[in-house]
């Protein structure tokens, strides 16, 4: 297959299956169950299903289709593991002090320490004019999304509180993983498969060893014997999100970590423009500037910026 055409099957397939996921995620997350009105809270039990089914839905692709021994080191995978769950735990426990739009425009900014620490730790050199662009779909992204208006939370004035602290936290734990991926790539040209079972392996252990010492996994498996019409829900979410991984580790093992944060960052702006133009919502002329800014950066990133250098 032509590098083009399967750059754009991966991040076509990422946006088809996170758009089902997102919808599915919120259904589960936001929904009620029962007279009471009882609310889902158990996310890392949630996350822990993810994994169980992301790891075997790798084993049978890997099954089916083959591929050459894996030589990396079990190390990178456990800690770009880590580093993946610290950074998406930081990012919801942010959402206690920051509300939900500060979240999104801070994780738009992934791309950027992805570069830096690919740079440091991952043994990357990128051109000038490639920062240039990606910090022009980073600014775009976030002047998209950003909302009007003050937060609902009053909190004190200083520039950085503990919800912004969080933040920075998980996009620099967002750079370690990309970087580390970056080593796996250069050094062992991990394929996709074997990036999807071991991350999710990994994942598995350290979520289980969380279940366990916190209770959350009784309190899960209640949850679901009161309200057995979730299992359908949490099927057909764990099933999107194992498809989705699947595009994200083939565009990683194959195109590297940068490009990889680029389409998932930009993913929630294609989103959220599609549902403004199928549906005629009007958009606000900020959101004007910030659609051309994104196409001009990834326009740009897409013809003059793919000349990467690797570091000895």
């Amino acid at each position: 297959m032509d590098k083009r055409v399967k750059f754009v099957v991966c991040a076509a397939g990422i946006f088809v299956c996170y758009f089902f996921y997102g919808i599915l995620q919120e259904k589960i997350t936001r929904g009620t169950y029962g007279t009471d009105g009882e609310k889902f809270t158990h996310t890392l039990s949630l996350v822990f299903v993810q994994c169980v089914v992301n790891y075997a839905f790798a084993k049978v692709i890997l099954q089916a289709f083959p591929e050459d021994s894996d030589t990396t080191s079990s190390t990178y995978y456990l800690i770009s593991s880590l580093t993946y769950l610290i950074a998406m735990v930081f990012s919801n426990m942010a959402l206690q002090w920051v509300d939900y739009p500060t979240q999104v425009v801070a994780k738009s900014g992934k791309p950027i320490p992805v570069m830096i620490l690919g740079v440091i730790l991952g043994r990357k050199s990128y051109p000038l004019k490639k920062y240039l662009f990606v910090l022009l779909v980073v600014i775009g992204v976030a002047l998209f999304m950003f909302k009007d208006g003050k937060s609902k939370t009053s909190r004190s004035e200083s520039i950085l509180g503990l919800g912004e602290i969080l933040l920075i936290l998980s996009l620099t734990m967002d750079g370690v993983t990309g970087a580390i991926q970056e080593r796996m790539r250069s050094e062992s040209k991990t394929k996709s498969t074997h990036m999807m079972i071991n991350m999710n392996l990994w994942s598995m252990l350290f979520l289980g060893i969380a279940l366990i010492v916190t209770g959350q996994i009784f309190e899960f498996i209640g949850f679901v014997q009161r309200y057995p019409q979730l299992i359908v829900h949490l099927m057909m979410f764990s099933i999107f999100s194992a498809l989705g991984q699947f595009f994200i580790f083939w565009t990683v093992s194959d195109f590297g970590p940068l490009p990889c944060s680029i389409v998932t960052t930009t993913r929630k702006f294609f989103t959220v423009l599609a549902s403004v133009l199928l549906f005629g919502n009007p958009m606000l002329t900020r959101q004007w500037i910030a659609t051309i800014v994104v196409f001009t950066g990834l326009f740009l990133d897409s013809f003059y910026g793919k000349q990467t250098v690797k570091t000895k």
